[in-house]
Order: structure tokens, then sequence, then C-alpha cells
């Protein structure tokens, strides 16, 4: 029963995503797969924000390293072989880059992960913005990874089905993990550090899986956003985009699957509304920081999801 319900999303969502990518115009399959790209980085981003209490800066860094691994592997095996099916070759092509990606983000994740997650607050954001400016600069003076220029020739792999496809596995992880065991640890310990570790919680093992988790969605958010734009660039991957994350997960709810899913949405498809303001963006965010500190801190649907909160209105509708 428990791999039906894991499965049960996908079994759902893909003739679901294969019906939209098939009616869906090529402007409105760009802002989709935008949208589903960034869902999979605040969702999870969400797992260290919302999950574990932690503030968390660099998540452009993680996604810079498994955009530029995917982009390797898939350059590297190139065109299928006369005796293999193309279709067969590139979608085993594409998933094998997509794995190697979120692995090399793991393991960046867990290397930064151990050292600095025994930090806390401000300590922590400081570290992991730093992270993201080091990957970026030795991304920049390396000439086998394509230098400031990047790497262009991308196969166009990615398609509004493989993005959806991506997103649902991270809100499906993310949910399994918030309803188990293990989850539960990572909440404790947002709610009170000192406690969850007086009661025999390793307070620094749980915030670190939770690291390398959210590093590995990173890099699959990454490898498939160079793989729809056939370009990979640090340009990418500055602080602007993990900004932008942050934004979305605190406006949607530190905690929230649901929120960061729906803000990731939301913001997604203001911003192409609003294409014409665009070196604005950076000032809009700010404005919408502040607003939410001062109205609502814990962000929209605050740890709650979106069906919890509906749940008491039903309760009396029915009544």
């Amino acid at each position: 029963m428990r791999l039906v319900r894991a499965l049960l999303p996908f079994a759902v969502g893909l003739p679901a995503l294969w019906a939209i990518q098939a009616a869906a115009p090529p402007q409105l399959a760009i802002i989709l797969v935008t949208a589903g790209v960034n869902v999979i980085l605040a969702v999870s981003l969400n797992m260290v924000n919302g999950f574990t209490g932690q503030f968390s800066l660099g998540h452009a860094g993680f996604m810079a390293v498994g955009a530029y691994t995917a982009a390797k592997i898939t350059l590297a095996m190139g065109e299928a072989p006369a005796n293999w099916s193309p279709w067969l070759w590139n979608n085993g092509a594409f998933t094998l880059a997509l794995l190697g990606g979120m692995l090399t983000a793991a393991l960046a994740g867990l290397a930064v992960g151990i050292p600095s997650l025994r930090l806390r607050g401000d300590y922590l954001a400081i570290v992991t913005l730093g992270f993201n400016e080091i990957i970026r600069v030795f991304i920049e003076n390396m000439r086998w990874l394509g230098g400031a220029t990047g790497i262009s020739g991308l196969p166009p792999y990615t398609s509004v089905v493989w993005v959806g496809l991506g997103a649902l596995a991270t809100v499906v992880v993310a949910r399994r993990i918030v309803g188990s065991t293990h989850g539960r640890a990572l909440l404790s310990v947002r709610e009170d550090e000192v406690a969850a570790e007086a009661m025999g919680v390793d307070t620094v093992a749980c915030k670190v899986h939770a690291f390398v988790l959210s590093a590995a969605f990173a890099g699959l958010g990454g490898g498939l956003l160079v793989h729809y734009i056939l370009l990979v660039t640090p340009k990418s991957f500055t602080f602007v985009k993990s900004i932008e994350v942050v934004v979305m997960v605190v406006l949607g709810g530190m905690g929230s699957i649901s929120g960061a899913t729906l803000a990731a949405l939301v913001l997604t498809f203001a911003l192409e509304l609003m294409r014409g303001l665009d070196q604005y963006r950076m000032v809009m965010y700010s404005l919408l920081l502040v607003v939410l500190m001062l109205s609502r801190p814990t962000g929209i649907f605050g740890t709650k999801e979106i069906w919890e909160l509906l749940g008491p209105k039903r309760k009396k509708a029915a009544a």
C-alpha cells in the first residue's frame, strides 16, 4: 500500500502532463517549464529552511553543480549509436545525466553541510552565501566548464513532462519525509533545537540529511533548466536566483509544501506578466519580504498545508 500511495501521483500526473504538453503553445510551455523548475527549487529549499528552521542562501550554487554535471554527461554521451533507438538512448542519457547531477549536488551539500550546519541563524546564511559565490567564481575561471560564457549546444531533452515529473517527485519525497519518524525529528529541530537534542535527537545529523537531500533536488532543477534553454552559464546561478527561491519559500510559508508550491507558481506567472519590470526584480523582492515580515512573518500558509486550512471550513459547512 505504501508503494501504491507513492506511485499514485505519477500514475495520475503522467497522462495529464502528456496532455498539457500536447496542447500547450510554445510560449506557455516555456512558462510551465520555468514554473516547474521553480517548484522543485522552492520545495527542496523548504526541506532546510522550513523543516529544520535553518536559513540557507546557497541554493543556486547546488543548482549550478547539478546543471554543469548533467550538461557534461549529455555532451559526453552524444547522439545515439546506429543500433540504438534514438528515443531510448536520449531518455536514458538524460536520466543518467539528471541522476549524476543530483549525486554531485548532494556531495556538494554534504561537503558544505558537515562543517557549516553546526552554525545557526545568520552565520549559516553567510556560509551558504559564500559557497554560492565560490562555486560561481570557480566555474567562471575553469576553461573546461566554458568559463564566463558557459557551455552551449546542449541537447533539447527537457520537456513539460520531464519537469512535471521532477516537480511531482520533489513534492512526494518532501511529503513522505515530513510524515515519517525522521521528519518528526526534523520538525523538532525547527521548534526547539536544544530540547530536541536533550531528548536524544542527533540535531546535526538531521540538518545534514535535510541539507544533502535539498541540494540533490536543487541539482535536479538545474539539470532540467539548462537542457531546456540549451545553455549553461554561471550568470544563471547568481545570488539573485537564491534570493528568488527564498522569497518563494517565505511567501508560501516556512514548512508548508503546498504553500511553497503555490508561491513558486504564482511568482513565476507574476514575473512573466511584469517582464518589462525585470530590472526592478530585487526591489520588488525586498518590498515583498518587508511586507511579509511585518504582516505575516510565517508566510501565507505558515507551517500548515492548504487542505489543513480548508478542513475547518468544510466541517463548519457540513454542520
